[in-house]
């Protein structure tokens, strides 16, 4: 059995061992930012898991025992409780697909937590995205175990997940969502409405100024956009998590331009960065005219036309005889298999950073987040008190987040400079 790690600055293992999020906790520690206490548990122990069903034993007491001794708290203390989040931590980022446990309070309980993460590799939804991302099957999950920290303890508490650029237009300013007195889960499950990440400012500015000079500094070391996922505990800031990337094709082209300018990638690493994928996607279409629906929030840019579809199951059906676009009134990873099936996304509730909007990217599709004026029923969704029956055709834009009844006018938008002068330095680019 591999041996568990401490989270701790001079880890230096591969995140083909301690998984990616570790080693962005890592990572994190590193640049001096503010990290729960916790400890790893490899990706060689879920593969033992699941070969035998073996599970870490005195090490994993060993590992309870140092976090126990670093935070004053313990398992079972009435005076000092020790509660942990326990979660997955595949080597590629695989969002919302493998299970997460918070405020385990016993060793017991701990070890039923582990086992659960474990097993949740081979959950259908985990098989699936990694069979729509390519990702091998056979290397397991690592699990990150930490201590607590409470969003929701107190009126200085929240929760929610920053891009140090603006993950849809690739824009130079922060962007994201919050939920004060809320724990992160709300906030990307997209279950409730969200509020900017920017009203942080006003309610914490110490918090804030916290939370820009962690994502320069993120953004700097791993010269990209970065995006964190963060909890305020009685107006402390901690990071939970960091990744690299999770941009539309619009704006992985225009950051990739603007990191040359500000001297952070050469030309060529730029060129390098952008995929067949980001290049189509780089000249959004856009809904010309049209009688519009309703208004959400633009999360994937591009227009999409098809079918509604009011369950994921029912996405997949009706996808059969057509483009069908996915109505929902939040997604979650149980719906992955409608989400691929779809041609674009809609959620009633739900920001920029919510499981729908980071999946809709991740794939290339146009999705609209947090269109409240949408109800979802059984079999139709009702706008302004009228009712549309499943299978109604609309069309909708992932960049302004207009929805529309029938098929669309659109116009294809200028790609703009970014994209003409990346063209421009892959051109003069020396052929190898």
């Amino acid at each position: 059995m591999s041996a568990i790690h401490a989270l701790a600055p001079g880890l230096g293992l591969d995140p083909s061992v301690i998984g990616g999020k570790a080693h962005g906790l890592v990572t994190l520690m590193r640049l001096g930012l503010p990290v729960p206490p916790g400890f790893v548990i490899p990706t060689a122990a879920c593969r033992a898991f699941l070969d035998d069903g073996r599970l870490p034993g005195g090490e994993l007491a060993e590992a309870v025992g140092e976090l126990a001794a670093v935070t004053g708290r313990g398992f079972g203390d009435p005076a000092r409780p020790l509660l942990v989040s326990v979660r997955s931590g595949a080597a590629v980022s695989m969002p919302g697909m493998m299970d997460t446990l918070l405020d385990v309070d016993s060793i017991d309980d701990l070890r039923a937590a582990v086992r659960r993460v474990f097993a949740s590799w081979n959950a259908p939804r985990a098989v699936t995205y990694r069979e729509l991302h390519d990702i091998p099957h056979d290397r397991g999950t690592a699990v990150v175990v930490q201590a607590m920290v409470h969003g929701h303890r107190d009126e200085h508490s929240g929760a929610g997940v920053a891009f140090s650029r603006d993950p849809s237009t690739g824009e130079r300013r922060p962007y994201g969502d919050v939920l004060p007195r809320r724990q992160g889960d709300a906030v990307v499950s997209g279950t409730v409405p969200t509020l900017p990440l920017d009203t942080l400012a006003g309610r914490e500015p110490a918090v804030w100024a916290a939370l820009m000079d962690a994502l320069d500094r993120v953004e700097r070391h791993y010269r990209d956009v970065c995006h964190v996922e963060f909890t305020v505990e009685s107006g402390r800031l901690w990071l939970l998590q960091v990744r690299p990337g999770g941009l539309s094709g619009h704006a992985a082209v225009r950051v990739a331009v603007d990191l040359v300018d500000e001297g952070l990638i050469d030309r060529a690493t730029a060129v390098r960065r952008i995929t067949p994928g980001h290049l189509r996607a780089a000249a959004v279409p856009r809904i010309r005219t049209a009688q519009i629906l309703a208004r959400g929030r633009g999360a994937g840019p591009g227009v999409a036309t098809g079918r509604v579809a009011v369950t994921a199951d029912g996405a997949v059906r009706m996808a059969a005889g057509g483009p069908v676009v996915l109505v929902r009134p939040h997604t979650s990873p149980l719906d992955l298999h409608g989400l691929a099936a779809a041609t674009g996304i809609v959620t009633t509730t739900g920001g920029l950073t919510s499981h729908a909007a980071v999946v809709a990217r991740s794939m290339g599709k146009p999705a609209v987040v947090g269109a409240a004026a949408v109800t979802v029923a059984a079999d139709r969704i009702i706008v302004d008190g009228r009712s549309h029956p499943e299978g109604t055709v609309v069309t909708i834009d992932g960049t302004g987040g207009e929805i529309v009844l029938g098929v669309a006018e659109t116009a294809t938008a200028d790609a703009g400079p970014h994209l003409a002068r990346l063209l421009r330095w892959a051109a003069e680019a020396p052929v190898t």
